[in-house]
Formats: C-alpha cells, sequence, structure tokens
C-alpha cells in the first residue's frame, strides 16, 4: 500500500453536530468545564430528531454566557437586549405562525430583568420552546447572585451568602400556564435531548431547565471543584421523578435534585385562543389572524 492509497484509505469521523452550527466561529468562548456547551449538543441532537424543517426554526437568546448559543447555531437567530428575548421570539411567532422559535437563554437573562415576560408569555400559551441554562449566577458579568442562587451561596455581591429565596423554576412555569415542563442536568444527557426534541414538537409555551456547572465564578466561589466535579454531584445526587409535584422542586445548596418531566398538557395557544374568541363574536366578519 502506498503512502498516497493510505491516505485516501484514512476515514475522519464527523459529528452530526458541527452540521448545526457555524463552525467558522469556533472556538466558542465559553470557559473548560462551562457545562453550555453539553448541552447545545443535546439541543442540536434533539432537532436532528425531531424532523423539524431548519428553514422554519429560529433561535433567539438575550446576554449572557449562554446568550451566545444564538450565534454559533446554523440557524436563523436573534441575539437581543439583555432579558428580551421572549418579547423578541414572541414577535417572530406573531410576524410568522409557521416558525417554530426557539429562545435558548441563562437563569439571570430570563428570569430576572426578563422575568416578567417569562411570565406573561407563559400565561398566554405563547407557542414557544425555553430552554433555560440555570448555572444559579451571573456569568458573564461579574457572577452577582442571581434569582436563582440558592441560600447559603455566595456571590460577588453576596460575600457571605445568599439570604434571598430562590424561584423554583418549573413551579413558576406550570403556574403561570406553560404546558410542558421538564428538568434534567448537564449530565443527563439523554434524557435532556428527549425532553428538548418533546418541547419542540409541543404545540404551546414548553420550558426546559438544564443545570450546569459554572466553574470560573459559581464553583470556584464556593469551593466546589471543576466542572468534573460538578456533574459529579448531579450524577451522584439527582432523582428521576417523572411527574413530581412542582411545588417540591425547590433547589438546595448543594441538596438533592430532583429531575424529570413534570408537566405535558394541552391548551389552546395563544393565537388559536384569539381566533376562536374573534371568530365567535364576529362570525364570518371575521378573518383569522396568520401573521
Amino acid at each position: 500500500m502506498t503512502e498516497e492509497t493510505m491516505d485516501t484509505d484514512i476515514s475522519v469521523p464527523t459529528n452530526t453536530v458541527e452540521d448545526f452550527l457555524r463552525m467558522e466561529r469556533m472556538p466558542h468562548i465559553w470557559c473548560p468545564g462551562c457545562g453550555i456547551g453539553t448541552t447545545v449538543n443535546c439541543f442540536a441532537h434533539a432537532l436532528e430528531a425531531s424532523g423539524l424543517d431548519l428553514k422554519k426554526v429560529a433561535v433567539v437568546s438575550g446576554i449572557g454566557c449562554t446568550g451566545r448559543v444564538s450565534g454559533y447555531m446554523k440557524l436563523d437567530s436573534f441575539h437581543t437586549t439583555h432579558g428580551r428575548a421572549i418579547p423578541f421570539a414572541t414577535g417572530l411567532k406573531l410576524a410568522n405562525p409557521e416558525l417554530k422559535v426557539v429562545v435558548y437563554s441563562g437563569d439571570g437573562d430570563l428570569t430576572a430583568i426578563g422575568g416578567n415576560h417569562f411570565i406573561h408569555a407563559a400565561r398566554r400559551n405563547v407557542d414557544m420552546t425555553v430552554i433555560l441554562l440555570n448555572n444559579f449566577i451571573y456569568g458573564m458579568t461579574g457572577g452577582q447572585v442571581a434569582p436563582t442562587t440558592p441560600i447559603g451561596a455566595t456571590a460577588s455581591t453576596t460575600p457571605y451568602g445568599n439570604f434571598e429565596e430562590p424561584f423554583n423554576l418549573p413551579y413558576l412555569a406550570e403556574s403561570c400556564g406553560a404546558v410542558y415542563v421538564a428538568r434534567w442536568t448537564a449530565f443527563h444527557v439523554r434524557h435532556a435531548t428527549k425532553s428538548i426534541k418533546e418541547a419542540l414538537l409541543k404545540k404551546g409555551f414548553s420550558f426546559v431547565e438544564i443545570m450546569a456547572p459554572c466553574p470560573t465564578l459559581y464553583s470556584r466561589r464556593n469551593r466546589l471543584g471543576d466542572g468534573l466535579d460538578q456533574m459529579k454531584f448531579y450524577r451522584d445526587n439527582s432523582e428521576i421523578l417523572n411527574g413530581a409535584d412542582t411545588k417540591t422542586l425547590g433547589l438546595t445548596f448543594q441538596g438533592k435534585i430532583t429531575v424529570g418531566k413534570f408537566v405535558d398538557k394541552d391548551k389552546p395557544t395563544y393565537l388559536e385562543a384569539m381566533n376562536a374568541f374573534y371568530a365567535q363574536k364576529f362570525g364570518d366578519k371575521f378573518s383569522p389572524y396568520k401573521g
């Protein structure tokens, strides 16, 4: 076998995830051990398995480490202002109801400055999928305390420990009206992939929380080791309990974690409810809104 033949016989396996990424923008900005990249892998595989027309999928994100996801996906994407990912996504969906709109951002962006938008999009049952990365801290802007920081955990703005009650995100989503609610960690890659696929195919406001390590700020400040240490913690301290009452899913600092799919129901979306209401009110005079 000649050297030339040997070269042509070598086959390099390709990762199908690359088909969903803007590879010209690599390497990405995320820190070693960060869990965001792992979740992007789950997202890409979920898109692949969903059968969705990728020309009709749009990804919207806000500011923060997770907010950079939209810039790396080889999809129509929109990197918006801080906390405003959901209203931008709502506008996309209303303008073009055929789009599958995905909001992909962090816990601070979506539930702090963007919290009001979160609750009203869920209340209205706007047809979108929200993937929220929860690393318990503001990772890009200096490690400040977030609405999800557990009591007792330290942050740059709570150096002696957080004393504010954090959000129970699955309970928040369900109580506001979400039709699909799930929570996983960056360790549960197969489960997260399946849930993201289900959320993508669900009509209405679907919500998937994924807990992910932030070794640079949250883990280091709280002496939790590196990203691998946190992944081991997720493995050893998570319990899968599908259908659990979301009221019981509050998180404590380094406590037990309940993961699973908690809500999966059906009800009219925002556009469906509006069309039905005005058709009943005005009859043939009303032309259903289609964007």
